[in-house]
C-alpha cells in the first residue's frame, strides 16, 4: 500500500526539486571530496578486518579502538583523537573537553552567545549544580553576537585580553538560538582574532551537526579541539552511541582523563563489539551527511512554497544539517512534527506531544522515529514550546526517505488525513 500523499504536496515537491538542482549538485561535490578524505585515512592507516573485533572489561590493547583514534586525527588534521562509545552524548563529550582544559580559578569564554540548553546545565549557568564547571570554581563569560547574529570579533578580542580567560568555546550550530550557524571560514576568523591578542588560549569548537557539511573542519583553520557526537554526522547512522574529541594531544589527553580517571586516560574503555559499526558509519558519513543536507534544503523550499519563513533559506549554502522553520503559533508547529513522525520507519504510529525533557527549561516536542534512539542524523524534528514556535529539523539517512517525511509533514500541516 502506497503512502497517502496528496497530489498538491507531490506537485509542490516537483517544483521544489526543480528549484534545487544547482544546490544538490554542489552538495554532491562536497560529499565526493569528503569521501576521498575518509578513504585516504582508511587506506593510509591500513584498516583491516581484525580491527573490528571488540574487547570487554578494561579494554586494554583494543587495536581497533586505538586505530580509529588515529583515523579521526587524520581526517580532522590533528595530533590526537579520542573516539569512545562511553560518551553518552555530545554534551558529555564537550564537558569532558572543558574539564580537561580548564582548572579552578580559570575562565571560559563562550564566544557566540548563550550556549545550547543542555550545555548551560553543564556549565552551571542554570544553577550551581554539583559537578558543573561553576561548582568547581571555573568561570564562564559569554560574548553576545552582533545584531545581525554574527560573531562579535572585537568583543571576543577584548575578553581574551584578560589573562584569566584560558579557553574559548565556539558553538558551530545555532542550537535553539536564531543566529545563523557558523561556516568554517567564520570559525577561522574567530581563531585569528583570538590569536592576534594571545597565543596561549585554547580554542574549542562544538562541532555537532557540522561534520562533513563542508570540505574543511575547524581544526584546519586554527581551532585546538573539536568535539561531537557519533549519533550525528560522523556516525553515518550506524554508530549506536558515543562521541569524539580531536585536536591537540595535551587537550585530548586531558579530556580522556576526565572521561576515565587520571593515570588511565585513553588506555581503558572496552568497545563491546561496536568497532565495525563505528568504522563503517564513519566511512558512510560523507554520503549520509549529504543526504541530510539535501533533506534540509528540500524542507526549506517546500515550506517556502507553503508560505512559511525558513532559516537558512533554500538558496543559501549550508554549514550544518539543521533547518529552522518559523511557525509563529503552537498548533501548526505540532501538526508539522506529527507529520514528520508519520514519515519515520520506527514508531510512525506514535503522536508526539510536548514534554519536560531533562536539561531543558521549557517543554519540548520531538518527532523522532529512529533506529538509534536520539540519533539526529536520522530524520527528526524538535522544538521548544515557546515563541516564536520554531521547529528545528535535521537528518535523513537517505534523501528519498527524508523527502517522504517532509511530504507527510506538509500534508499534516495542510490538514490532510
Amino acid at each position: 500500500m502506497a503512502l497517502q500523499i496528496s497530489e498538491k504536496a507531490r506537485a509542490l515537491a516537483q517544483r521544489a526539486e526543480e528549484d534545487l538542482k544547482e544546490q544538490f549538485t554542489f552538495v554532491d561535490s562536497i560529499a565526493q571530496a569528503n569521501a576521498e578524505k575518509v578513504l585516504d585515512a582508511f587506506q593510509t592507516h591500513r584498516v583491516s578486518e581484525s580491527y573490528f573485533a571488540g574487547t570487554t572489561g578494561y579494554g586494554y590493547d583494543d587495536l581497533g579502538r586505538d586505530k580509529l583514534d588515529e583515523i579521526y586525527a587524520h581526517i580532522f588534521r590533528t595530533e590526537d583523537a579520542l573516539v569512545r562509545i562511553q560518551f553518552v552524548n555530545g554534551t558529555h563529550a564537550i564537558a569532558c573537553a572543558l574539564f580537561g582544559t580548564l582548572k579552578p580559578g580559570e575562565d571560559l569564554l563562550y564566544a557566540v552567545g548563550v550556549p545550547y540548553d543542555t550545555i548551560q546545565s553543564a556549565l552551571g549557568l542554570t544553577g550551581n549544580a554539583p559537578g558543573s564547571l561553576k561548582s568547581y570554581g571555573i568561570g564562564c563569560r559569554i560574548t553576545e553576537v552582533t545584531p545581525e547574529g554574527r560573531p562579535d570579533l572585537s568583543a571576543i578580542a577584548r575578553e581574551v585580553a584578560d589573562p584569566k580567560v584560558k579557553a574559548v568555546m565556539i558553538q558551530r550550530s545555532r542550537g535553539y538560538a536564531t543566529r545563523p550557524s557558523l561556516s568554517v571560514a567564520e570559525i577561522g576568523a574567530i581563531c585569528d582574532a583570538i590569536h592576534a591578542v594571545r597565543q596561549d588560549v585554547s580554542i574549542l569548537v562544538d562541532n555537532c551537526y557540522g561534520e562533513f557539511v563542508e570540505t574543511m573542519e575547524p581544526t584546519e583553520v586554527g581551532a585546538d579541539l573539536v568535539v561531537g557526537s557519533l549519533i550525528k554526522n560522523p556516525g553515518g547512522g550506524l554508530a549506536p552511541t558515543g562521541g569524539y574529541i580531536a585536536g591537540r594531544h595535551d587537550l585530548v589527553e586531558g579530556a580522556a582523563m576526565r572521561l576515565t580517571v587520571p593515570g588511565i586516560g585513553k588506555e581503558c574503555g572496552s568497545t563491546l563489539g561496536n568497532n565495525r559499526s563505528l568504522y563503517q558509519g564513519l566511512f558512510l558519513a560523507p554520503h549520509v551527511t549529504a543526504q541530510a543536507v539535501k533533506t534540509a534544503l528540500f524542507a526549506a523550499r517546500m515550506m517556502e512554497l507553503c508560505g512559511y519563513h525558513t532559516d537558512p533559506l533554500s538558496t543559501q549554502r549550508r554549514h550544518d544539517i539543521i533547518q529552522m522553520i518559523h511557525f509563529g503559533q503552537p498548533e501548526p508547529l505540532k501538526k508539522f512534527c506529527r507529520g514528520i513522525q508519520m514519515g519515520a520507519p520506527v514508531d510512525s504510529y506514535v503522536t508526539p506531544e510536548p514534554w519536560d525533557m531533562p536539561g531543558y527549561d521549557t517543554p519540548v516536542i520531538m518527532a523522532a522515529g529512529a533506529f538509534i534512539q536520539g540519533a539526529s542524523i536520522e530524520l527528526s524534528c524538535d522544538a521548544p514550546m515557546r515563541e516564536p514556535y520554531t521547529a528545528y529539523l535535521q537528518g535523513g539517512l537517505t534523501y528519498e526517505s527524508g523527502k517522504l517525511g517532509i511530504l507527510l509533514a506538509v500534508d499534516a500541516l495542510l490538514g490532510q488525513d
